[in-house]
């Protein structure tokens, strides 16, 4: 149980809020704590205060705290991202991997600079440029910080800039299908939608992906689709989609990814990200996962909060680096 040595620590609180034909009900809150007495301890959670009393309190433990990741680390997770959202064409360069998929998204065209090259760094940057312009793209490399500083100083040197940093963010995936990030959903298309999970995604959900990343060729389905543990969330309300997501199990089975979350305008701010969220959560338990990962910009502050209320963490960073040209 808790005791005063956990006041100013992260924890996570399974508490009875009921009873529902002779069994308790759960609910599950995540927060730092920062009272306790006799009778309540009170957390400060995404939603701000949250008093509970001390009866009604199931079971409490501590939430560990992050650590700054290892190489060994960092690369673990950047492969079973790669493993998640995997590009057409590919090849090695040493320890680097070369990513290509007609110029569809950022990330399946880019070089991933894990490990070592083989050869000289000038020279293995230099044999990443020919081999986007043999193909007719734009060299891309993403950098994972600080793995990667070495490549960054390289880049700045050509004179390199960088898109928007991207967090890597990490979960244990008991908090993800424990937590409870909302309270329960108004009226409307969120609130009464209806998730479904599926091995394929539907012509509706693509034709959603295909609007907002300018174009679905034949290289994006076999980026959303050549995984063999994967699962689309639809959300449907009055028989039309209103949300989305998709859950891979990757990484010898230890990481479930989260990509493509996505609410349409007229059904946001209803709750429906984080139900697509817990089911897709639930979805990789079940498969076998004990983590979950994901990526997100750093400026994209409503989903960083979003995804902070089911226990992600940044793990590291990354650059997109663009040559000048």
């Amino acid at each position: 149980m808790l005791g005063q040595q956990d006041v100013g620590h992260r924890i996570v609180v399974r508490r009875i809020v009921g009873i529902r034909e002779g069994r308790p009900l759960f609910s599950d809150a995540l927060g730092e704590l920062v009272e306790l007495d006799e009778t309540h301890l009170t957390l400060s959670t995404a939603h701000g205060p949250l008093r509970v009393p001390r009866d009604e309190v199931h079971r409490a433990k501590r939430v560990p705290p992050a650590r700054r990741p290892t190489a060994a680390a960092v690369i673990e997770l950047e492969l079973a991202a790669d493993e998640a959202w995997s590009a057409p064409t590919r090849e090695r360069l040493g320890g680097w991997l070369l990513r290509a998929a007609d110029g569809w998204t950022g990330r399946a065209n880019s070089a991933l600079p894990v490990g070592d090259p083989d050869r000289p760094l000038p020279a293995a940057l230099d044999t990443v440029e020919r081999w986007y312009a043999e193909r007719g793209l734009t060299p891309l490399v993403n950098t994972p910080l600080p793995l990667a500083t070495p490549v960054g100083a390289e880049l700045d040197a050509r004179g390199w800039s960088g898109r928007p940093p991207v967090l890597v963010q990490t979960a244990p995936l008991p908090l993800v299908t424990a937590a409870s990030p909302t309270p329960p959903a108004p009226r409307g298309p969120g609130g009464s939608a209806s998730i479904r999970l599926a091995t394929a995604p539907a012509p509706e959900w693509l034709a959603v992906v295909g609007d907002r990343k300018a174009g679905l060729p034949d290289a994006a389905r076999h980026v959303l689709t050549a995984v063999e543990q994967v699962r689309f969330a639809h959300a449907y309300a009055d028989g039309e989609l209103v949300g989305m997501g998709r859950g891979t199990v990757t990484g010898q089975g230890r990481w479930l990814g989260l990509t493509v979350i996505e609410v349409l305008p007229a059904a946001r701010r209803q709750g429906l990200a984080g139900r697509i969220v817990r089911a897709l959560g639930q979805w990789g338990a079940e498969a076998g996962a004990t983590d979950a990962f994901l990526q997100v910009e750093q400026r994209n502050t409503a989903a960083v909060a979003l995804y902070r209320r089911f226990g992600f963490t940044t793990h590291h960073t990354y650059l997109t680096r663009v040559p000048p040209h």
